[in-house]
């Protein structure tokens, strides 16, 4: 009976012992590193969101010129065959200057847009992707002035293109 004490005693004792021996945590070292993308500035997001506006703005702006520019031929083919009221020519003649003048301000916005690119020194590393946008809107505008409207809406949809790949860029840095 001694013993089975003795041995109740050595357990009692020398388990907690046993137990704090085995405390040490052992790790392998981990090498690994999470890649982050570069944290865009707010400057550059905001560059970025004017780009996501004009393209918003021109792509419904083209949508739209889409139909007025069915139209206007249409109005153009029946004023050569003399079949055109004196009303429908005016009125063809006023939507053919608001085109003019739409497409005038679009080419303004994009001016502003790459004047702004320009002289902001975190976006001049995509200024040199977007130059050219506003001579585009340019080219539409004199097409438009030669009453190729579905030209310049053409022109515009290059624009657009020109515009998303900018964006793109943007969001790969």
């Amino acid at each position: 009976m001694q013993r089975i004490i003795a041995v109740l005693i050595l357990t009692i004792v020398l388990f907690p012992v046993a137990g704090f021996s085995q405390t040490r945590r052992r790790s392998t070292s981990r090498s690994s590193r999470t890649i982050e993308p570069p944290k865009t500035s707010e400057v550059q997001r905001q560059g970025a969101a004017r780009v996501a506006d004009q393209i918003k703005v021109l792509t419904r702006f083209i949508y739209l010129l889409g139909g007025v520019a069915k139209g206007l031929e249409g109005v153009d083919d029946a004023a050569r065959r003399n079949e055109a009221s004196p009303a429908i020519l005016e009125q063809a003649k006023q939507n053919k200057a608001t085109v003019r003048s739409s497409i005038r301000n679009v080419k303004d916005g994009l001016d502003k847009l790459e004047i702004n690119f320009r002289t902001t020194p975190e976006l001049q590393r995509y200024y040199i992707k977007l130059a050219g946008v506003a001579a585009g809107a340019a080219a539409a505008e004199d097409q438009a002035a030669a009453n190729q409207f579905d030209k310049a809406g053409r022109t515009l949809l290059e624009v657009v293109n020109h515009l998303t790949d900018v964006l793109l860029e943007m969001l790969r840095q």
